[in-house]
């Protein structure tokens, strides 16, 4: 097979899903033998492309001006035709529209992911969002997302592929993470080495369910059954202080300061996911897809994710399997709900945890690994370009192999 080049535009390479995902196509093409090319603004996640075996081509991709964007989609135009670009994938929209444009003068596949629900404040931004599903194939990142383009853009559904983010087998496996780091982070949080852990990992921020999480740990503490447990919220809270100030007063208020921890960011979640008993998402607004959820239960701990969004499609529910679950669902803002399913997780004995935390690791490492997100969206390409980069990524010739076919 003659070698491909693959282009991916995204704004900048700092932190994220979109950008996460940038490094891991790029890897993926390299090891199916291809070219893998992001035109990007920057950003610290460019090492990580180019150890990945990408290059990164410097543009400002990020600006949403649009004379910028004009000038973007002609300086596109000329690195695919330079650099016989085969397939454009654009992952946000302002870049997008710039690739768009070039994919189209320069006749190539265009390809498109939905990362996030793109909010719709009237028709300028309907139309400015639009990009997003003009794709020859257009990724959603889960089917509550897909669903979301089908309403909104009228697309025929063989236009539209589902693909999970994928997790990294390789790091949230509760048989490669050693106690150590377990201990560390419990003595760095203050929690006991008995201490059972609830758990909220992410940002801080009021859509994620903090107060409500709050007034269920009030009402458990009231009646004991907080006793030998402890909440940890996990994230940090860039511009929003302010908000982390009425945490903080709110949990003085209900007299919770020994039973409620803001403890920051974690750099370390696979030992965080482990050392929980229980971790909760219990988001007040729709997620496009369940990230922390997929690593939680990789882990091996349960869920509890509120009912909305993409959020279920992440788990399996009583009411869906009683004999598979592997967590449980509740209405958004439901805080008595959420108390008690709380309190059900936190009474669970050391066998019915496991053999819950056993289903769900193994359903996460059938259903959501980076290797399927890969190779799913490797087909994409191949499906586009009569290609077979995603056999070659799921079986790459050996070393042997190439070498003879090199002639060495």
């Amino acid at each position: 097979m003659a070698e491909v080049t693959i282009l991916q535009v995204v704004p900048r390479l700092d932190t994220g899903g979109s950008e996460q995902a940038t490094v891991e196509i790029a890897e993926a093409l390299t090891r199916a033998g291809a070219r893998a090319l992001v035109a990007t603004a920057g950003g610290r996640m460019a090492t990580a492309v180019i150890q990945a075996g990408g290059e990164v081509v410097t543009l400002p991709v990020a600006s949403k001006n649009p004379l910028t964007m004009l000038a973007n989609a002609r300086r596109l135009e000329r690195l695919i035709v330079e650099r016989q670009v085969a397939l454009v994938h654009a992952r946000s929209r302002a870049p997008a529209w710039s690739a768009y444009l070039a994919a189209r003068r320069a006749r190539r596949p265009f390809v498109t992911t939905y990362h996030g629900a793109y909010g719709t404040l009237g028709p300028l931004k309907a139309a400015y969002n639009s990009v997003m599903a003009r794709g020859d194939r257009v990724i959603a990142n889960s089917l509550y997302t897909a669903k979301l383009i089908a309403a909104r853009h009228r697309l025929k559904p063989e236009r539209v592929r589902v693909i999970y983010r994928g997790i990294d087998e390789a790091s949230f496996d509760p048989l490669v993470v050693p106690p150590g780091p377990v201990a560390k982070l419990r003595e760095r949080w203050g929690v006991s080495p008995k201490t059972k852990i609830v758990l909220l990992a992410a940002r801080l921020t009021g859509l994620k369910g903090h107060r409500q999480t709050i007034e269920a740990a009030a009402a458990l503490a009231r009646e004991g059954a907080l006793d030998g447990a402890a909440v940890v919220f996990a994230g940090d809270a860039p511009g929003k202080e302010a908000y982390r100030q009425e945490l903080v007063a709110l949990i003085a208020r209900h007299g919770l300061q020994d039973k409620v921890r803001l403890v920051g960011h974690c750099h370390d979640m696979p030992s965080a996911f482990l050392a929980a008993h229980v971790a909760i998402a219990p988001s007040l607004v729709p997620e496009t897809f369940g990230w922390t959820s997929i690593e939680t239960q990789a882990m091996g701990c349960p869920v509890i994710l509120s009912d909305i969004g993409a959020l279920p499609e992440t788990v399996i529910s009583p009411d869906q399997d009683a004999a598979r679950f592997t967590g449980w669902l509740v209405p958004p803002g439901d805080t008595a709900a959420l108390a008690a399913w709380i309190r059900i997780a936190l009474a669970l004995s050391a066998s019915e945890r496991a053999s819950i935390g056993a289903r769900a690791s193994a359903r996460a490492a059938a259903e959501f690994t980076l290797s399927q997100m890969q190779i799913k969206t490797l087909t994409v390409y191949d499906e586009l370009l009569d290609t077979h980069l995603a056999e070659a990524f799921a079986h790459p010739p050996s070393f042997e192999a190439a070498s003879l076919e090199n002639g060495a």
